[in-house]
């Protein structure tokens, strides 16, 4: 381990996670308001960090701001446990790394205000939505290991639920480094004591940095919400676009390669009974996701019959049509009540295909130069996708308690039972025991399992690449949590120990008869074991120090990072705020496509935040991602020389003003 690396772990072995404070200036709050912020996507109930029944990591926007990200996916870089890359897919569609699992299948649920993204053909959110930007985020929040028991199929290796702003008027723009820029508007309006309503826009764009393989990375991205409560009715509705060319699929990297997607989401909650004891809420929520993407799969190098490359693609619609009810109740001796009821129907409402080689006679798509099509084409009606158009109907029921049985000791117990339809059925049961001997000492002994549906990608597709298998089962997980957390006046740290047992995990195997390159299967049991260490201090009311570390003990079922860390350092002198961070990530080793060992070797990004506050309502940030420009590469398996090109340097001015 180099010098650099080694005072990197030092430094984050005493430092901080990033704790999420409800105000408008990161230094406005005491630290201990700091570590009583209020949360709930552990629990359904209010709770603390100290008090949830979860590990939980909270970022709120004025971090975010420190970090100099643009994407929520970006904020997993500083969660531990927790890792984002770009992939292999279309256009470097996010992949996430969760304690030691880097499976490309949707193992992290990932939520906009408590509603799901993941859906019923891929399961990975981030092919739908690859790109949420940091503008409309008011806050993120993160629980590290299982949540199926509150929110079923893929809460499996945690969860991210992004709170998008709803109280605040404020109007941003910025300009960048590789054609960098973007506008975004956030507003509210109470118009009497019954009816407020709110809305957020956010219009990014970028040409993108030039790379060695001769394309570069760009992106177009829209983001709409609205909604409107009047009285005890809340209405949502939000509108999602991006738009990422260009840069690579799995067959390497093209100015070809095309990836589209839109999202559409309305909902109608109602709070039927609100008061200090019991709460009674039933919601319907729609929602539709569709993606247009062409990827490079074929190079005419490697294909003897034709003189074109082969690109191909879905062109996918998925619904969701969601019933909740939702009901709540403190109890006279302070135990307190969560139960519920939820229906789900998720369907895949188009398979059809985006390819530039196709036989329009037999339907089929054969790579010759004489059905070469000139241009990437969809077909809408694909045969061999005709399978993939299914539905998974689920019908779930939930409960907890919590039974404060001390001053010092609180237990929750609680569990989900999940009913897919035609798939299979499933038990998500989970408690923790919170024991505080002393304010400044938290212990918790938490239990929980999660599973993952399989999607119809896996169960039905059929191509000339993979078939599915539709008697697949669902993944799931054990995961044994103890925790430990230490509060002092100016410093605070956790650590905790994690123990998951990995069952039934799909993965993709040669077919036998070799018509079609790959199944699935449920063949990948494990056992998965590390530690994350994260603290912050408080070295003066002006300075900060912040860190996580995380360390597995086995190795992972895939090639993945077995040991990262990240720091950040924050300074504030009269109207400036100054920031710099780093994340360090151990070495990988692993195989290309041709079974050649390939090792991915260490390496640290540096990442700085500079802020003025013009006034109390306007500010000027300057960011700059990747500071010293670091080339560098993530490793990922099915890329022929199993690297995937990083993110080089970007710099961007922001201008904000409240109104």
């Amino acid at each position: 381990m180099t010098l650099k690396q080694t005072f990197c772990l030092y430094l984050c072995l005493s430092a901080a996670p990033i704790l999420a404070a409800e105000s408008e200036d990161l230094f406005s709050m005491s630290f201990e308001d700091l570590l009583n912020v209020q949360v709930d996507i552990g629990s359904n109930t209010s709770e603390t960090l100290a008090s949830a029944p979860s590990t939980i990591t909270v970022f709120n926007k004025q971090k975010i701001n420190l970090l100099g990200v643009d994407s929520a996916y970006e904020l997993m870089n500083f969660v531990p446990g927790m890792q984002s890359t770009r992939g292999d897919w279309v256009g470097a569609v996010p992949k996430d790394h969760a304690r030691g699992v880097y499976l490309d299948s949707g193992n992290v649920l990932v939520m906009i205000n408590g509603e799901r993204i993941n859906e019923s053909s891929f399961g990975k959110a981030s092919v739908y939505m690859p790109f949420i930007p940091i503008e409309i985020i008011e806050k993120v929040e993160f629980i590290r290991g299982p949540g199926s028991a509150l929110y079923g199929s893929n809460a499996f290796m945690g969860v991210m639920n992004v709170v998008t702003k709803h109280d605040v008027n404020e109007v941003t723009a910025m300009i960048g480094s590789n054609g960098k820029r973007g506008v975004s508007l956030s507003a509210h309006y109470q118009f009497n004591e019954d009816v407020n309503a709110f809305t957020s826009l956010a219009i990014n764009k970028k040409e993108g940095d030039y790379y060695p393989q001769g394309v570069r990375d760009p992106l177009e991205s829209i983001y709409f919400e609205a909604g409107v409560d009047i009285n005890e009715l809340q209405l949502r509705g939000r509108y999602n676009k991006v738009e990422l060319d260009e840069f690579i699929n799995l067959a390497g990297y093209s100015k070809q390669n095309q990836h589209q997607s839109e999202n559409h989401f309305v909902s109608v909650a109602y709070d039927w009974l609100q008061n200090t004891t019991t709460q009674l809420t039933t919601k319907v929520a729609y929602s539709e996701h569709d993606i247009q993407s062409a990827g490079l799969i074929l190079a005419a190098s490697n294909n003897p019959f034709a003189e074109n490359d082969f690109l191909n693609g879905p062109a996918w619609t998925t619904s969701d049509l969601k019933v909740n009810i939702d009901f709540k109740h403190l109890l006279t001796n302070d135990w307190v009540v969560n139960a519920g009821y939820e229906f789900s129907d998720a369907q895949q409402k188009s398979a059809g295909v985006r390819t530039n080689f196709y036989d329009q006679a037999s339907g089929n798509i054969i790579l010759d130069d004489a059905y070469y099509l000139g241009q990437i084409s969809t077909i809408k009606e694909f045969a061999p996708f005709a399978s993939l158009k299914a539905s998974f109907e689920t019908h779930s029921v939930y409960g907890q308690l919590k039974i404060p049985l001390s001053e010092t000791v609180t237990v929750f117990l609680g569990s989900r039972f999940d009913d897919v339809k035609n798939i299979e059925s499933k038990l998500s049961p989970r408690f923790a025991t919170i024991y505080q001997p002393t304010p400044a000492n938290t212990f918790k002994l938490q239990y929980g399992e999660s599973f993952r549906t399989p999607v119809t990608n896996e169960l039905y597709s059929n191509d000339d690449v993979t078939v599915g298998n539709p008697e697949l089962r669902s993944e799931y997980v054990k995961t044994t949590e103890l925790v430990w957390r230490h509060e002092a006046k100016s410093w605070h740290s956790n650590m905790v120990l994690f123990h998951n047992q990995l069952h039934d995990f799909i993965s993709t195997i040669p077919q036998e008869n070799k018509t079609n390159m790959f199944t699935f299967s449920n063949q990948l049991d494990d056992t998965n074991r590390g530690v994350e260490i994260d603290s912050r201090w408080n070295i003066t009311p002006e300075i900060s120090l912040t860190g996580t570390y995380t360390q597995y003990f086995d190795e992972p079922i895939k090639p993945t990072f077995k040991r990262f860390a990240s720091i950040i350092s924050s300074y504030q002198l009269d109207q400036w705020l100054f920031s710099i961070n780093a994340l360090w990530r151990g070495e990988v080793k692993g195989e290309t496509l041709t079974a050649a060992p390939f090792v991915q070797s260490s390496y640290m990004l540096f990442s700085a935040t500079s802020r003025y506050s013009i006034n109390d309502k306007s500010h000027l940030t300057l960011k700059m991602y990747n500071l010293f420009d670091k080339q560098y590469n993530t490793y990922d398996p099915r890329v022929a020389n199993g690297a995937v090109a990083g993110v080089s340097r970007e710099i961007s001015l922001n201008y904000s003003m409240d109104f």
